[in-house]
């Protein structure tokens, strides 16, 4: 059953849901218009996180059209970016954001907030924490004050592609 969450600024009603198959060509066209927030995927690679991720929500509207999602991995997890393979390497117990995007017409009304949330009620009979990234290089001072917001803090950075690229690992207890 999905859970169902009111829209904060409208009345407008989004539920909660497993992705299936049928909408991975929605979430890789919104992955796709967040780059370079997010990064670049394939839609194998994207088939490849519906198989193994422990977490792969959608947020839909009422007419069932994908307004957001989010991909979450465990430790144990058989991927190799390296961002993830950081998280990895410094911490045992984690549960890990590898991404999440919001189509523009759903920003500001709690869906992002309510997907991270399903996250981490839905990983807290084993994770002690959440961790994710955040663009430097590229900024991306929306997703920063965000993630500041529901109480995440730096832990790290990485550069990457020359210093072009910089990300700050970021984490916050479960609960």
């Amino acid at each position: 059953m999905p859970k169902v969450l009111n829209g904060h600024n409208r009345a407008l009603n989004y539920s909660i849901r497993n992705a299936s198959g049928h909408d991975l060509a929605s979430v890789l066209q919104l992955n796709e218009s967040e780059v370079p927030h997010v990064g670049r995927i394939s839609l194998d690679d994207m088939q490849d996180f519906l198989a193994k991720a422990v977490y792969f929500r959608v947020a839909c509207n009422a007419d069932d059209q994908v307004v957001a999602f989010l991909i979450g991995l465990d430790p144990d997890t058989d991927y190799h970016s390296p961002n993830f393979l950081w998280f990895r390497d410094h911490y045992k117990n984690f549960a890990y954001i590898d991404r999440i995007a919001v189509a523009p017409g759903a920003r500001r009304q709690g869906v992002a907030e309510a997907l991270y949330a399903d996250f981490a009620d839905a990983t807290s009979d084993w994770s002690v924490q959440l961790c994710c990234e955040v663009n430097l290089r590229p900024e991306n001072p929306v997703s920063m004050t965000f993630h500041k917001r529901l109480g995440f803090r730096q832990v790290g950075t990485l550069e990457s592609d020359n210093g072009a690229k910089s990300v700050a690992f970021l984490l916050k207890p479960a609960r």
